[in-house]
């Protein structure tokens, strides 16, 4: 009933003063409520007002600039894709398409397992013909069959393997007299080989049916506990999956639950005024089975009610239990057994009583639970924080310390330079001037900056010295030449 603050910014900001001679057109009758309570505003609303709003949609890219056909379209895919996302966007560990899937290969393999051990009995059976009769089941048989090979090679050592297998010494015992006294033909190892490679296909086949069956199980546990523990994970599956997906099958009505899977022959009737199935799918069930055939419609029908109850309660339940599933098929207990004993069956209202108290302490154990997880994922996950902040620290402190070495390092080198150099510049021996060395010492300077000063005395002796020598050998090339 409160106005959405943007759309009331945007009705102040676009109306003009005089708001009571406005009438607006409003499509919805609440949303007109709403406006006329907070801003005083008169809002039409009727087939007038949703004419006009189609004309406006129609005309919409040649009444705004800018915005065209395309653009427009394209908005409106943009806005359904989001929508759609919105829609489908459940829990992951809550959705019934794996459970389709499963129930239908599960149905497959079922077909597809008893095909291929039919076949294996016919191909093995002309070796063999006697183990028929002694093993009767289809996995067992496939088994044996792989494991006796030839049976000309069956002896008294063989016997406890065969016990293995059968589970029982009685058969062993049996299957070792009859292949003794077989009436079955000869066959080559080729075929041999043949059929035990086919036999063992069988039996892997055989082996990943029960896991998953232990898969639908967990799932189904998961998504629809209350339907599962009712009537069993294979049916409440296979309802599921006929009915398309668990909301579905919540907003069928019992009486649509009760001959779901048993369409054809309900047409059928309708069509030739005959009699109605009474159940579908649900005559899976075993309460069916247990019932008496005059309470076989009166039991059926109180099933579908009670899964209708547990498929709804399933698919919209925050936290999903097998409480009520339990409590169901305790009331369906003591249906089964009024109809047989006429001892009278609790109330359903005591029933729910119980089922919703138990049902609370459950939820709150399971959130307590979640609480926990989040806790202590929490924790780990600061912890690995922290780690990740330390190791950081460390590897900067690392760095640290390794350019305050480097520039030690660098430090140390300049000194020993600076040591050396005054050290060559002393060794080195000072220029004399006739015999008689100065006693006065200059500061170290640098070999690139050193620059070599002369006083102007030392330049007149330099020349007079130079002056000696050309005389000198001036009167050495004039004794020569004499």
């Amino acid at each position: 009933g409160v106005l959405h603050e943007d759309l009331r910014l945007l009705l102040d900001t676009a109306l003009p003063p005089k708001r009571k001679k406005v009438v607006l057109g409003v499509g919805d009758a609440k949303m007109g409520a709403a406006v006329l309570e907070e801003l005083g505003v008169q809002c039409q609303t009727g087939g007038v007002v949703a004419e006009v709003r189609r004309g406006i949609r129609l005309h919409f890219p040649a009444l705004v600039r800018g915005l065209t056909a395309q653009s427009a379209a394209k908005a409106q895919l943009g806005l359904g894709h989001s929508y759609s996302r919105a829609k489908v966007k459940f829990n992951v560990h809550r959705v019934d398409n794996m459970i389709i899937q499963s129930i239908s290969l599960l149905d497959q393999l079922d077909k597809d397992i008893n095909t291929f051990s039919m076949r294996v009995r016919s191909w093995y059976g002309y070796h063999f013909p006697e183990l028929i009769k002694i093993i009767p089941e289809n996995s067992m048989y496939c088994r044996v069959a792989k494991f006796i090979g030839n049976r000309r090679e069956l002896s008294e050592e063989s016997l406890e393997g065969l016990e293995e297998i059968v589970m029982d010494s009685a058969k062993a015992q049996a299957i070792l007299e009859a292949s003794r006294s077989s009436m079955g033909m000869d066959i080559s190892p080729l075929d041999l080989i043949n059929i035990e490679s086919f036999s063992r296909r069988v039996i892997s086949l055989s082996e990943y049916r029960k896991g998953l069956q232990e898969y639908l199980r967990s799932k189904m546990s998961q998504v629809a506990p209350s339907l599962s523990a009712l009537i069993g994970e294979v049916v409440g599956a296979r309802l599921i999956s006929h009915a398309g997906s668990l909301t579905n099958l919540a907003k069928y009505p019992a009486s649509t639950v009760q001959i779901l899977g048993a369409e054809k022959a309900l047409f059928r009737a309708l069509k030739t005024r005959g009699n109605t199935p009474k159940y579908g799918l649900i005559f899976h069930s075993t309460f069916i089975g247990r019932a008496a055939a005059k309470n076989k419609g009166r039991i059926s029908r109180y099933l579908a009610n009670k899964c209708t109850i547990a498929s709804r309660i399933d698919c919209f339940s925050e936290v999903p239990t097998s409480v009520f599933g339990d409590k169901l098929r305790e009331q369906v207990e003591e249906r089964l057994a009024f109809y047989e004993t006429g001892e009278p069956p609790r109330k359903n209202l005591e029933v729910m009583k119980e089922a919703v108290v138990e049902a609370n302490e459950v939820v709150a154990e399971v959130k307590r639970r979640q609480e926990k997880k989040e806790k202590k994922r929490k924790k780990r996950e600061k912890r690995r924080l922290e780690a990740l902040a330390a190791a950081a620290e460390e590897a900067a402190e690392n760095s640290v310390m390794e350019t305050e070495e480097n520039d030690v390092g660098a430090k140390k080198k300049k000194k020993k330079k600076k040591q050396q150099q005054p050290e060559e510049s002393e060794a080195e021996p000072e220029p004399e001037e006739n015999g008689v060395e100065e006693e006065e010492e200059e500061e170290p300077v640098p070999k690139k900056k050193r620059k070599v000063v002369v006083e102007p005395e030392q330049e007149e002796e330099e020349e007079k010295k130079k002056k000696k020598k050309k005389k000198k050998k001036a009167v050495a090339r004039d004794s020569e030449e004499d």
